[in-house]
């Protein structure tokens, strides 16, 4: 998620036809799912939530296709083939980060909210300041994890189809996109849902395929891939096995470590895209399992990662990976086992992440503008019966060409700055928020705008002035271009710390607010208990 995306050297590999055709496939078979999981969506609950009607399971699955993105599946396969031990560190900072989800967030969120997260934030705070500050970071990290998945859309498939140049890419970005918008007009959370559940499945079999297929070749002796993978790494040798290699240089690296582990363990909880989740099941326990089977299918995939990984380490010709083409790491891993059909299989799969990905965050964008801005702020919570859906929808059609646009301005350049901003972002304004929201009875309205402005500030400040953006080789603007002054790649160390700080001060600064400490004990036992959550999931 914060590796690189998808932006492939021009090189032309497999059977183009082919590939279109499996994309095709799958197009089709997901288009059908939605259309048929369409009939149902009248209501608010209907269209943001599915009915409530999927089990832990169900959307556990939904969960593991909604998180593992293209980065998770190409990206982390790179890195773990380029830097090796270092690069399985954001597999496993991932699946901590499901660790906090399930203990402080998911089932307190589940009781206490209706739809999106500013539920839970306006719940004993002021209604239209805080569902206003909320939405607007909730759209803030959509809209650039959006930016980031669709510009690797275009360069993933503009590349398994043989498409060169602005335009034929362009055009790649903006099928996506007209796609992603059908999904969630016409499916909304139920045909969004189970377009995840599909994607999960296959990406945890292609995944599987590839890792039975790379053992197979070294007869499912773990060792003996390893051993390989360093004879044919000779510039990084035993290095490919130990820390070091990739943040263990300098101190300065080192820190940036910590710093993006921060932020990717305390992120993932504050996903807009990812607690929404928590909504399409009837009560807590379910949200409960759903994490409980999350974790287990993502720790189960983020395996096969670490053999894929090494795989192409050990079975790509030397020199074929380079920081250039990382993410190239799987497809080639793909077409070197199987040929062109393994690699349209794989590439549909990525393909498929894509989709998925997108649809899940362009439904979240909805729910957060037609909910929490149109339906709280605008109409007071008395909108006309039907018109929030149908705000929804155009708003997921406003996005969807935002997205668009935004994909082809971004199609051809470094946007992993985009995916760790979302990452950065969640946690440094959503989650302090959340959990001072939920456990600290003092907490105000103050406090929860100073945390999530304050917090979003400081995130995109610090991230505009590092290395990502200027002054170094992979920078945005390139080496040319230098207004660097914070050193590391991620803010995470600096503006998750100060977002809780601002938290407290704000609070403390508005600390003339009454507090109402019958709605905090309302909230605290319906939390923790789920007693008069079916009251607020009432729905339209």
């Amino acid at each position: 998620m914060t590796a690189p995306l998808m932006l492939p050297l021009a090189t032309d590999i497999g059977n183009p036809t082919v590939n279109f055709v499996i994309f095709g496939l799958f197009v089709v078979a997901t288009l059908a799912i939605v259309f048929r999981a369409s009939r149902n969506n009248k209501t608010a609950a209907d269209f943001y939530a599915g009915g409530r009607s999927f089990t832990g399971p169900q959307n556990g699955i939904a969960i593991s296709g909604d998180y593992l993105s293209a980065a998770s599946f190409l990206g982390i396969a790179g890195a773990i083939a380029l830097n090796g031990y270092d690069g399985f560190l954001y597999s496993i900072g991932f699946l901590v980060a499901w660790l906090v989800a399930l203990l402080l967030v998911a089932e307190l969120l589940r009781n206490t909210g209706r739809f999106t997260m500013a539920d839970v934030l306006s719940f004993r705070l002021k209604q239209r300041p805080v569902r206003m500050a909320a939405a607007i970071s909730t759209l803030g990290v959509c809209f650039f994890y959006l930016l980031a998945q669709m510009a690797g859309a275009g360069g993933l498939v503009a590349l398994l189809l043989g498409v060169s140049g602005r335009t034929g890419q362009s055009l790649v970005i903006a099928v996506v996109g007209i796609l992603m918008i059908t999904y969630v007009l016409v499916g909304g959370m139920k045909g969004t849902t189970w377009v995840q559940i599909v994607k999960a499945v296959l990406l945890v079999i292609g995944a599987g395929i590839m890792t039975i297929w790379v053992l197979a070749k070294y007869t499912f002796n773990l060792s003996s891939l390893l051993g390989a993978a360093v004879d044919n790494s000779p510039a990084a040798g035993e290095k490919l096995l130990s820390p070091g290699l990739q943040y263990g240089a300098t101190g300065i690296t080192k820190l940036d470590f910590v710093s993006l582990a921060l932020a990717l363990v305390l992120g993932t909880a504050g996903l807009p895209h990812v607690l929404m989740r928590f909504y399409t099941v009837p009560d807590s326990k379910e949200a409960r399992r759903s994490v409980s089977w999350a974790i287990w299918i993502i720790g189960i995939f983020y395996l096969f990662t670490l053999v894929i990984g090494y795989g192409a380490a050990a079975l790509l010709p030397r020199g074929t990976l380079t920081s250039a083409n990382v993410n190239d790491a799987a497809p080639l891993l793909a077409f070197q086992l199987g040929g062109t059909l393994l690699l349209g299989l794989v590439a549909a799969i990525a393909f498929a992440t894509i989709l998925a990905v997108v649809a899940g965050l362009t439904i979240t964008a909805a729910a957060s503008f037609a909910h929490d801005i149109y339906a709280s702020v605008i109409k007071e919570g008395k909108p006309d019966p039907g018109m929030e859906v149908k705000v929804a929808r155009r708003t997921a059609l406003v996005v969807g060409i935002v997205a668009i646009v935004g994909g082809i301005l971004a199609n051809g350049q470094n946007v992993a700055f985009l995916v760790a901003l979302a990452f950065a972002v969640a946690a440094s304004a959503n989650l302090p928020t959340l959990l001072y929201s939920l456990f600290w009875k003092k907490f105000n309205t103050t406090g929860a705008l100073w945390s999530i402005y304050g917090g979003l500030a400081i995130c995109i400040l610090l991230i505009v002035f590092s290395p990502v953006v200027s002054g170094g080789p992979t920078s945005i603007f390139g080496e040319g271009v230098d207004f660097a002054f914070f050193p590391l790649q991620n803010p995470g160390i600096v503006s998750i710390p100060l977002s809780f700080l601002l938290g407290i001060i704000g609070t403390y600064v508005g600390a003339r607010e009454p507090v109402n400490e019958a709605k905090f004990s309302e909230m605290e036992v319906r939390s923790m208990t789920g007693a008069g959550a079916s009251r607020t999931a009432a729905d339209h």
